[in-house]
């Protein structure tokens, strides 16, 4: 195992991506295994995530929405 790694199964992770006019909803969904890596101590790598798309989407002028899907 790569401590580098956020997933250790990444052939698991799957990404939908849905674009509105003004929104960006984004689902990740990965292996169960990994979910709690994914979500973080007490949700700080989610936020940590949803952090990076809202600037990321910022940036063209829309709004981002990060869905965990378990």
């Amino acid at each position: 195992m790569n401590s580098n790694k956020l997933v250790d199964n990444p052939d698991a992770v799957y990404v939908v991506e849905t674009e509105g006019e003004r929104t960006i909803i984004i689902e990740l969904k990965v292996d169960p295994k990994d979910l709690g890596k994914v979500i973080g101590r007490q949700g700080r790598t989610a936020k940590a995530l949803r952090t990076l798309l809202s600037a990321a989407a910022t940036k063209i002028g829309k709004r981002a929405v990060l869905e965990i899907i378990e």
